[in-house]
């Protein structure tokens, strides 16, 4: 492992990528979004994904010069076309619009188009918690998860994102694949030939399996069973239904380069707390129930490795340094 600054480490992706036919705001904004998740421990979200992202804009599966656009369809809901480029410049753009709207109308939509991975879902509804709103964040993803009693992968592990604001401190984020674990977690197994535990994933033949390679040819184990396979449909209907995007059964995914635009769909609401002015009485009430029992807040480990890596840097294998600067300099 080698240790880089959050700078050292924003700079090296950014090169990675501008020199694989990226433009500098889809660059920037993609590794501004990346560097972010390795800061908060979620390596399977952070540069490791940069050697696939820019694998697929070399050929063209992602557009590496797309520019968001912006179009209201109705006073309380927006569309941005990401234009098949990556997720975070569309979702940045949504972020920014989002407020003045919701601030007016006490609630505001973004449907986010044509659009990629989205990585880390809870930060941009972090963003948003921040200026005094609760977000929710919806996408779906290719095809990994059988609907419950099936075999064959018919849904995304389509995460489901959260934020709101707390009297105190950081907002309260949550934000979790509908499968058991994430299948970023199996990738990454798989990419370093280690095994997985018996229960996050399947087999072809729909039996549990540590093998992660042959879990990423069979299905994910989606959480609570039932409840989060039908979870998983909800988020298809909201991302790709309303949005218009591919369905994950027919998405070609973002980890290879073969294939067409990912095509995938994200839906951001927002709800202004301001309409609401018992929020923060009941938000303190919750946060004192929580530490009257000792019971752990999400996102506690996320915020104290984001303190950790913005005083200390973060941990890369130096493999990966080593690939981001070969692509840095292809």
């Amino acid at each position: 492992m080698t240790r880089l600054s959050l700078a050292a480490a924003e700079d090296l992706g950014f090169r990675a990528l501008r020199a694989n036919r990226v433009s500098e705001l889809q660059a920037r904004s993609t590794v501004r979004a990346l560097v972010a998740a390795e800061a908060d421990g979620l390596e399977t979200h952070g540069l490791a994904r940069v050697p696939a992202y820019a694998a697929q804009a070399r050929v063209g599966k992602v557009e590496g010069f797309a520019e968001p656009k912006l179009e209201r369809l109705r006073p309380g809901l927006i569309r941005v076309d990401a234009g098949y480029g990556y997720a975070f410049p569309a979702l940045d753009l949504a972020v920014e619009a989002l407020p003045e709207i919701a601030r007016a109308q006490g609630i505001a939509a973004a449907y986010v188009a044509r659009s990629h991975h989205f990585g880390q879902g809870g930060r941009p509804c972090e963003q948003l918690a921040e200026q005094g709103f609760c977000a929710l964040l919806f996408g779906n993803a290719g095809k990994s998860i059988a609907p419950w009693g099936g075999k064959k992968p018919l849904l995304g592990t389509n995460p489901i994102c959260f934020a709101a604001p707390m009297p105190e401190g950081a907002p309260l984020v949550i934000d979790m694949a509908v499968s058991r674990v994430a299948r970023g977690k199996v990738i990454l197994a798989a990419k370093r030939g280690e095994p997985i535990p018996e229960n996050w994933a399947f087999d072809p033949e729909g039996r549990p399996t540590t093998d992660a390679k042959a879990a990423l040819a069979g299905t994910m184990a989606p959480m609570g069973e039932a409840k989060g396979a039908a979870l998983a449909l909800m988020v298809e209907v909201l991302a790709a239904g309303l949005v218009g995007s591919s369905l994950g059964a027919f998405s070609s995914g973002v980890v290879s380069a073969e294939g067409g635009p990912p095509d995938l769909g994200q839906t951001l609401i927002v709800l202004d707390t301001a309409a609401s002015p018992a929020f923060p009485e009941r938000m303190a009430g919750l946060a004192g129930l929580y530490a009257e029992d000792g019971a752990r807040m999400p996102g506690t480990r996320r915020l104290a490795a984001r303190a950790k890596a913005a005083a200390e840097g973060l941990e890369l294998p130096e493999a990966l340094i080593a690939e981001l600067e070969a692509l840095a300099a292809s």
